[in-house]
């Protein structure tokens, strides 16, 4: 029998019957790192073992962006993207609740009632060791194990996960990101960070520069430092080398960030279209220059680096 294609469904959605009485792993999966893997193979290994699904639950938006939405989360997978790398892992869906205030007033008795029993009808549950849930983060993993007992499934608990003395987190990514660190987070995330939306008009500087640019205007929290990078880009299935810079482009105008990324090779008319961003190397810090001279001196150098660096760059890690 062939095996059913990858589901990706919010709590509105009627849950497909081949889709219940499943395996889930609960979390927020932001970046869907090595950690998270830690969670989920051993999750899709028992699921394969029992012959049923292996889902995920996740949770949009973020919690902690729900409760202080003055300080939104840097999101690392929006959930089109988190859900494209669920299914790269071998997973057959995923259920992203809506997080707001209904959702966040439910104790944890009512959430697996609701929502693991009535919902998804699971037969097994995984969380990692620091999952909390239920109105006032009251629900653990042990009361979590507690209650399926009684309600007819097991929950397998994991340990954390990582190199050495450094835990695999999503904070860490965060953190190597915000400091230019991208191979240190690609390390971590066993992927590379990217980013991924539409071409969007700018003010066209680059062009009259001599350096055409394609601009894409990230999340207003995107925490990435502000600076040059050697990118990979990829639009309608092809890959191209370029150079990106994102930041306020202190030169002119110190405006809102942008990233504006120069294709080494290739002249194309991307406006509209999407497109994704790999990030390989970080090359330099954004600054401001004597003069738009020195810019344009200075942007030479930068491609010269960027087509070395990607000439020398590893191929990518892989999240198994």
């Amino acid at each position: 029998m062939t095996k059913p294609d990858f589901t990706r469904l919010t709590d509105t959605d009627p849950v497909p019957p081949h889709l219940r009485g499943g395996i889930v792993a609960i979390g927020n999966f932001d970046g869907v790192h090595r950690g998270h893997l830690a969670v989920l193979k051993p999750m899709r290994e028992m699921a394969e073992a029992r012959g049923v699904p292996a889902m995920a639950l996740t949770f949009e938006p973020h919690p902690r962006t729900f409760f202080r939405p003055q300080t939104p989360v840097f999101r690392l997978t929006p959930p089109p993207l988190k859900a494209e790398r669920l299914a790269a892992v071998g997973l057959d869906g995923v259920v992203e609740i809506t997080f707001d205030a209904d959702f966040a007033a439910l104790s944890a008795e009512d959430f697996v009632d609701r929502v693991l029993v009535d919902r998804l009808g699971v037969s097994g549950a995984v969380v990692g060791h620091d999952f909390h849930f239920g109105k006032g983060r009251s629900g653990s993993p042990e009361v979590l194990r507690a209650l399926g007992a009684k309600r007819g499934f097991d929950v397998t608990i994991v340990a954390p996960a990582g190199s050495g003395d450094a835990i695999w987190s999503a904070s860490a990514v965060r953190k190597a990101l915000a400091e230019g660190r991208v191979q240190d987070a690609a390390d971590i995330l066993g992927h590379r960070f990217c980013v991924r939306g539409e071409v969007v008009h700018g003010e066209k500087r680059g062009r009259d520069l001599g350096f055409p640019t394609a601009n894409m205007k990230l999340p207003p929290e995107t925490e990435l430092r502000h600076g040059v990078y050697a990118v990979r880009a990829t639009v309608d299935g092809t890959v191209y080398q370029g150079a990106a810079n994102f930041g306020r482009r202190p030169q002119f105008d110190n405006g809102a960030p942008l990233l504006e990324t120069y294709l080494l090779d290739a002249h194309l008319d991307l406006y509209g279209k999407e497109m994704e961003i790999e990030f390989v190397a970080f090359i330099r810090p954004e600054a401001r220059f004597e003069s738009v001279e020195a810019l344009v001196e200075r942007m030479r150098v930068d491609i010269a680096e960027t087509r070395d660096l990607l000439a020398r760059a590893e191929a990518p890690p892989q999240l198994a």
